[in-house]
Formats: C-alpha cells, structure tokens, sequence
C-alpha cells in the first residue's frame, strides 16, 4: 500500500487474492478512529480501481484482536448538540462498508483475535467469517451492555441473517460475548480454525467459488420468521414490549428501548433505509447522559483502576502456581474452582485446623465462617506452617484484616481479599490492606486477582471495608421505610425500578438475617449506634426471634418460599408488623432514599480514606453490591444529579428535613459542591 494509508497493509498473491492486513502504528488496537475513517475510503479506491484483477479480498489484523470497535472516548463527549455530527460519522462509515460487501468479490474476514462491537459489524460486512480456534477469542455485539446498540450495521445485519426474534435475544438486548466454537454454532461464523490455517483457510474460501454477495442483497430475499408486517411476526412484535419491561423492570434502560426500536422499525424497510434508522437512534444513545454513564463506568473506570495498579510495582508480575483454599460453603467452593479454572494447582481443606494440607503453596485463602475468633485462630495456625513469603489472603467481608492478622506469624504477608458471591458470576474482588500489610505482598494480591480474572479495587481496613457498609446502607434503608409504613412490595418495586437488580428485601433474605445482623454487629463495633440503625436492628431481630424468620436457606425471610427455594412472593405476615406505622411517603422519595443513602456513605468512605479514587468507588459500588449501572456509579450519580453536585447536596438537605439527619450532607460535599468540584 502507498505509505499514506499506514493502517492498511495490502498484499496481493498471484492468484489474484488481495490480503488486506490492518495495523494502526500508533495503537495497541485497531479502532474506528480518524486514522481508520481517513484511510479505509482509500483502500476501498484501490480496491474498486483494481477489480478485475482481483479474485478475493481477506481483511484480517496484525495486532493481538482483529478489531477494537468505536473509539469510545467520542461517544463519552458527545453532548444532545453533537447527535448530528455522529449521525453523519456512522452513515459515512457504514456507506464505507456498503462498498466493501457490494465489491462484486468475495471478502472473507479472517478474525485472528477478539472481535466485539464495531469488529464484528465489520466482519458481518464481509461476505464470510473465519475465525481462530482459541477460547481466549470472543466474537459479539456487547453494546448494549455500554448502554449503545450496534451502529456501524450490526443492528440491521444480524436482523437480516437470523430474524427480529433471533437478532434481539440472542444478539442485541442481552449483547452475548461468545467463545469462536459457540458464535460458529449461533451462526456469527462460518468456520473455525487452528491459528496457523487462519490465511490459508481464507483463501480457500475465495478460491472454492465462494459467494460474492449478501443474502439481504439477492433478489427475492426475506427475513428470516417473517418481516413485522406478517401476521406471525405481528403477533410476535405485540409482546415485546411487555418481555422488555419485565427485562428492565420499569429501571432506565434506553438502550434496551432502542434496540427494539431499530430493529423492528428497520426490518419494514430496504436496506439503505434500514442503516440510517439504525444510525439514528445510536446516535441519539451516544449523546444522552444515561450512555456516557455507563461507558465511563462499564469501561473507562475498570482501565483507570487498571493502570493505577500497574504503578504500585515495577517488578515482575507475580503468577501463583498452587493454592490452599480454607474453608468450606459456596463461596470458598467457589475461589477454589476460580483458581483451578487459572490453572493453579488447588487443595481445599475444611475450616480446622487439622494438620493434613500441603504446606508448599504460593497462596493461601482463608474463606472460613464469619467468626473472627475462630478466624484468628486458623491463620495463625496454618499460616504459621507455609514457607515464608507466602501470600495469605483473607475473604472478608467485614473484619478487619488487621484484627485477623495480629495473631499471624508474618502479618506484612496477610492481605484481605473479599470475593462476591456467585464468584464465578461476579468479577469484582475488594482488596484490602491493613496498617501492617506490606507493598510487596499487596502487588502480589493484585496480580493474583488478574490472574483469576477478576477487577480489583483498594480499600482500607475499617468495618465493612467500602462495599460491605455502603450496601449496608442501602438495606437499612430499606428497613426504615418498612418501619415508617411503606408497604414491603412498593419499597421492592422502588428499588428495581431504580435499577437495582434485586429488591432490598429479597437481598436480606438471600445474605440470611442472622449473617446481616453479625456484620452489622462487627461495622458498629467500637462507635456509636444511632436511633436509625437501632430501629432496623430491632426489625432484623424480630423477624428472627419472634417470627423464626432468617432468610431464603430456612425457606422464611421476607419472603415465602416454596421447597425448592423460589420465592412465591412476600410474607404476609410484614403488614401485621408494621401496617400502623403508615406514612404517606412519595415513590419518588422512596427511589431517592435508597440511592442516596448508599451515595452518602461512600462520601463518607472517599472522605475517610476508606476507598481512594472515584472509580474505585463507581466500579466497586456497581460491580459489588448492585448500585444501578445507568448512574456510571455511587459517586458519579452524586456528581451528575439534577444540577451537579449542588443540587445533589440540596436535595440532601431537603431529605434531612422530612426524613432524618442522616440525609444532612457532610462538610466536605457542602464545600466541594460551593466549590464547583465534583468525584469522578
């Protein structure tokens, strides 16, 4: 290729087969950038000028993932004003891709590494897709998991190829991210193959008289289970919006609404029309504020996080060969298959302190019953048989790691590690760092969190750590509207349609109540407890002692259960407890109480060196312990509340004034919000 288009590597073999390998030079990944938007029109001259003496065309990449997708920084600063601008950027892009799948030739993508979002759209543009062998690899279109939806054709392609009812449930709304053998199932690939038959492969395609045109494009084509207008897919289309309320919940989800609405609204039109009503509703996402939350916090926030952990050492990344996991339940079973799915050698022992478990491990992992004694007691006795230097990891969610380790042989070596549960579903693990823990060990922790691929984020040892007191939070919350009057189902329905994705009270039940009480118990230890905290205290016992209610396990909580623990619907028994107690309290304010009680305590935690960075706070918060994702986080819906900060602090103060003086804002949101400042 000429030197001026650098991104595009062309190489044409004798017979004709044009491999077009892209490359950018200024970027670990391939995107949709200014280099790609200036360049790709030119390759596609080239292509055009030399059509007859060529056989095939095969887009593939030389860097480690086949495409990255949008630069999603311009999404991120896009405003309601630059809709046009990225309107006519995506139909530009997509005229750009019209070209290359109406060449007249066959184009095959060969996809050598990881292609999500705008790099599958590009695949999907080609005639054929081939991809590597290798689970490491994944194939989807996971955009409304950013709050967007496919904008560069993915929408109205996949539509096309598997039909609305297909595209939207097994693509779009739930944005699926597939391994290469289950995307060639789905039907995204035609082939699979080792890496080192990827080209060959290709060629092979293009030289077996493969298509050279779309099937949307053939005459007589039709959509797979029929256009909108056929009376099946009518009846079908009338029950969407019910399936995505259920979906949503009545929470903020314009992505979701989008998607459906460009699907089907595309489906009743030519192509051409089809692609600028896919463009304009992504257009419409990239420039509301609901989008760029949580981009920032789906996205951004995990890499700031990221590259501040890369900072902490500059010594070789520590990778841990052999585990042992102490403890037994759910969650230790879980670390355990965490770690073998690493490949690290795991031995589980029960929590004794027996003296029959491997002693030559790199990592132990102390995941025993929430009893801080008995907690003490097995670190010392385990920790003090392992070689020394090895790392020792507690799975906290309320000690403190510094109470935990004072009876260790080597506390420097002890760091906290609160893994949620389900661990292999939640990504997030809470490092936490006592006053003893030493730097080396805690490079250590991060890099073994990476190892089991999880987020990690900082936080310092107080009760509760971060997450476990602003969830905390949230449930006492929960509790005082209970108490106040509120009926349990309207306080359920405030917190799903907030976007949480469980009610609180479901949630209590699911941790069981004698466990909340416990940790309560070591959170509050050694301060002051006040009347709020006393009152959802008492509420907690009750249900215990009174009503032998503790959670979903025993079948009673909050909730009814059946035998096989699903919930049949909340205990009547609530409205007897606290049906005098009426308040005639707004649903608006019931929302606002819950999200701003958990927004509050993480003020509280940034401003006591609890966590030490906005997004370790937004990422935490929502990876953690649910706080809803269209916020971009606790600390981000604080900053981007109707008028900013100063307006998130005076509606504090209107909260105080109905509800309570634990809504007051603290001095240091007051100043920062008199100051023009904001967390993320």
């Amino acid at each position: 290729m000429p030197s001026q288009h650098p991104m595009f590597d062309w190489h044409r073999d004798p017979d004709g087969v044009v491999v077009l390998t892209m490359n950018d030079p200024d970027h670990s990944t391939n995107t949709a950038n200014h280099r790609f938007t200036n360049e790709f029109p030119a390759v596609l001259d080239r292509l055009e000028a030399e059509r007859d003496s060529i056989t095939g065309v095969v887009l593939t990449s030389a860097k480690k993932t086949f495409f990255a997708g949008a630069d999603l920084t311009s999404f991120v600063a896009a405003g309601p004003g630059d809709v046009p601008a990225v309107e006519a950027m995506l139909n530009k892009l997509k005229a750009d891709l019209r070209r290359l799948e109406t060449f007249g030739r066959p184009v095959v993508a060969a996809i050598n590494g990881t292609a999500l979002g705008g790099g599958l759209e590009i695949a999907l543009a080609c005639h054929h897709r081939i991809a590597v062998d290798d689970p490491g690899v994944l194939v989807g279109l996971p955009e409304s998991t950013l709050g967007l939806l496919p904008g560069a054709g993915g929408t109205v392609r996949t539509v096309r190829m598997f039909g609305i009812e297909r595209a939207l449930a097994e693509f779009l709304l739930p944005g699926t991210r597939f391994a290469p053998g289950a995307a060639l199932s789905a039907g995204l690939l035609d082939e699979v193959v080792p890496p080192d038959d990827l080209l060959a492969a290709a060629k092979r395609r293009i030289g077996s008289g493969s298509r050279a045109v779309q099937p949307w494009d053939e005459p007589g084509y039709t959509i797979p289970g029929g256009a909108p207008r056929d009376a099946q897919t009518a009846s079908l289309l009338a029950t969407l919006p019910a399936v995505l309320r259920k979906k949503t919940r009545g929470a903020p989800d314009p992505a979701a609404e989008a998607i459906l609405a460009a699907a089907v609204e595309g489906a009743q039109v030519d192509f051409d029309n089809a692609q600028a009503i896919e463009s304009r509703y992504c257009a419409g996402l990239a420039g509301s504020q609901i989008s760029s939350n949580i981009i920032e916090v789906a996205f951004f926030d995990p890499r700031v996080i990221g590259r501040s952990a890369n900072k902490r050492s500059d010594r070789p990344r520590y990778k841990a060969s052999k585990a042992l996991v102490l403890g037994s339940g759910p969650v230790a079973e879980g670390v355990a298959r965490a770690c073998a799915d690493a490949g690290v050698s795991v031995t589980v022992v029960a929590d004794d302190l027996d003296t029959g478990h491997p002693t030559d491990v790199d990592v132990l992992i102390e995941s025993a019953f929430d009893d801080g004694a008995r907690r003490r007691s097995l670190l010392a006795a385990v920790a003090g048989r392992l070689a020394p230097g090895t790392l020792v990891l507690s799975n906290s969610s309320a000690f403190t790691i510094a109470s935990l380790a004072e009876s260790a042989p080597a506390p420097e070596n002890v760091v906290g590690m609160h893994f949620f549960a389900p661990v292999d579903k939640m990504d997030l693990v809470e490092i936490v760092t006592a006053e003893k823990t030493g730097e080396e060990a805690l490079a250590k922790a991060i890099d073994f969190a990476r190892q089991l691929g999880k987020t990690s984020i900082v936080v310092g040892d107080r009760p509760g750590f971060f997450t476990t007191r602003v969830l905390q939070a949230f449930l006492d919350e929960a509790l005082l509207l209970l108490a106040e009057g509120v009926p349990a189902s309207s306080i359920e329905r405030a917190a799903t349609q907030s976007g949480y994705p469980v009610g609180a009270l479901a949630l209590l039940d699911d941790l069981s109540l004698p466990l909340m009480l416990r940790i309560r118990d070591e959170i509050s230890e050694g301060r002051a407890v006040d009347g709020a905290e006393s009152t959802t205290w008492h509420i907690l016992r009750r249900l215990i002692d009174e009503c032998a209610r503790t959670g979903r396990e025993s079948g009673a909580g909050f909730y009814d259960y059946d035998d096989r623990g699903r919930r049949r619907g909340l205990w009547s028994g609530l409205s007897v407890m606290f049906g005098d107690a009426k308040r005639d309290i707004a649903f608006a304010d019931v929302q606002e109480r819950l999200l701003f009680s958990e927004a509050l305590e993480a003020i509280r935690c940034f401003d006591e060196g609890v966590v030490r960075s906005a997004p370790e706070a937004n990422v935490g918060s929502v990876r953690g312990v649910g706080f809803p994702v269209w916020t971009g986080g606790v600390l981000r819906y604080a900053d981007r509340y109707h008028g900013g900060l100063p307006g998130f602090a005076a509606r504090c103060n209107d909260l105080a004034r109905t509800y309570g003086a634990r809504f007051e804002p603290m001095p240091s949101l007051t100043e920062r919000a008199s100051a023009g400042g904001s967390y993320s």
